[in-house]
């Protein structure tokens, strides 16, 4: 009688038993998983921390951001050029009192009138002839209560009060980086700046501004003196006279309504008022401006980590191929290769992912730290990153998987 054949049991491969495998092939060369996993590691934690620190910093941005624009109302003149001589600028439409009607708006802490110089005066720090113009520091004009707005750190000194303004007198407010440029350090001697070759007394240096942060480069003479010797402010837009108001938390857009009225109650057309924007929008654009370009850069350092577990992986499999060629000669099937060499780089790219995450929340955590800042860590973006590394492990594992499936057993065994 014919002897029966029987078919061969159909081989399979448990998940326990993948799991021992893809573990051993990973323990094999611990130096070497090492190094692959380090791609996602860095991948992953840019990821996480660039979120992080860019919800974190846009919150504080955000918050000092908003706190400024949100008080601020600005007031632009639209000065009427007709019956004007050729050659003259026309008088602005403020009046005289300008800081006292405004200061009387329930609401406002401090309000002025500021402008740039006519004409380009000439800017040196002795009147000798042929001495070099110090170019590059702004000229302005302003009255107390724009100074004021302006909100300026004085290092020394002190600043421009009603009697200054009132009497037109020869003084200067210098920025410390104008005041380097100028040679003036020290305000115990009395120094001057020479204006157009007439001297102005340095009555105060400053460091910093809350408002208009253009004065950071400047010199600011009282505005009756500017009036007297400099003329009327010149009719172009980013010339003419401004308003600027420093109002109370939440009290803005109310002011705004009432500023031009409370100015020129003849002509409240006069005046163009900028009311501040809406914080929360001026925001969310920062923020998102700021996550979707880091977001970007965190996109590269996961692809960079995915062509480095694909590379190694794929190094493995031709390091590998007398083992691969021994399994299939045992009976491994072409998917139980695939499984496995997927499941290497799915697990090289998840502990990737977790020490990444790791890394990336401690990095937040730090910078939060050190800047005394509130650490803002997003729950979706913290939790999924781990699952992101393994995504990442497992398409990148696609090509070198597939190529170890289809490797022929007798070549690899030849060849081994």
């Amino acid at each position: 009688m014919p002897r029966s054949v029987l078919p061969d049991p159909a081989t399979r491969l448990g998940l326990r038993d993948l799991c021992g495998e893809a573990l051993a092939g990973i323990l094999q060369r611990p130096g070497r998983s090492v190094l692959t996993m380090l791609g996602t590691v860095l991948g992953i934690g840019a990821f996480v921390a660039v979120l992080g620190l860019t919800a974190t910093a846009s919150g504080q941005i955000g918050a000092r951001f908003d706190l400024t624009r949100a008080t601020t109302v600005q007031l632009s003149d639209r000065p009427r050029t007709d019956g004007v001589p050729p050659g003259t600028n026309p008088p602005i439409s403020f009046p005289a009192d300008a800081d006292q009607r405004m200061g009387r708006i329930d609401g406002v802490e401090a309000a002025g009138v500021w402008w740039s110089l006519p004409g380009n005066p000439r800017l040196t720090a002795r009147p000798a002839d042929g001495a070099p113009a110090v170019t590059g520091i702004g000229l302005y004009a302003a009255t107390p209560g724009a100074v004021r707005a302006i909100d300026p750190v004085l290092v020394s000194g002190t600043l421009p009060d009603p009697y200054v303004e009132r009497t037109a007198q020869p003084v200067v407010l210098l920025s410390e980086a104008a005041a380097s440029r100028l040679g003036v350090s020290r305000l115990d001697a009395q120094p001057a700046v020479f204006i157009d070759d007439l001297p102005y007394t340095v009555i105060g240096i400053y460091s910093d501004v809350r408002r208009q942060p253009a004065t950071l480069l400047g010199a600011i003479v009282p505005a009756g003196t500017a009036l007297e010797r400099f003329g009327n402010p010149a009719a172009e837009p980013d010339r003419s006279a401004q308003g600027l108001v420093a109002t109370r938390t939440g009290a803005a857009t109310v002011v705004a309504e009432q500023l031009a009225v409370a100015l020129r109650p003849d002509a409240p057309d006069a005046f163009t008022v900028v009311p501040p924007p809406d914080p929360h929008s001026l925001r969310d654009r920062v923020t998102s401006d700021l996550t979707g370009l880091f977001l970007a850069l965190a996109a590269i350092c996961l692809l960079v980590g995915a062509v480095g577990i694909a590379n190694t992986t794929l190094v493995a499999v031709l390091e590998r191929t007398e083992e691969i060629g021994l399994r299939r000669a045992l009976g491994a099937r072409t998917r139980h290769i695939s499984a496995q060499f997927l499941t290497e780089s799915t697990a090289l790219g998840t502990l990737g992912g977790l020490v990444g995450t790791s890394a990336g929340v401690l990095t937040v955590l730090a910078v939060a730290t050190a800047k005394d800042w509130t650490a803002v860590l997003s729950p979706a973006a913290t939790l999924s990153a781990p699952l992101i590394g393994s995504v990442v492990g497992l398409l990148a594992g696609l090509y070198p998987a597939l190529r170890a499936a289809r490797t022929d057993p007798l070549k690899a065994l030849r060849s081994g």
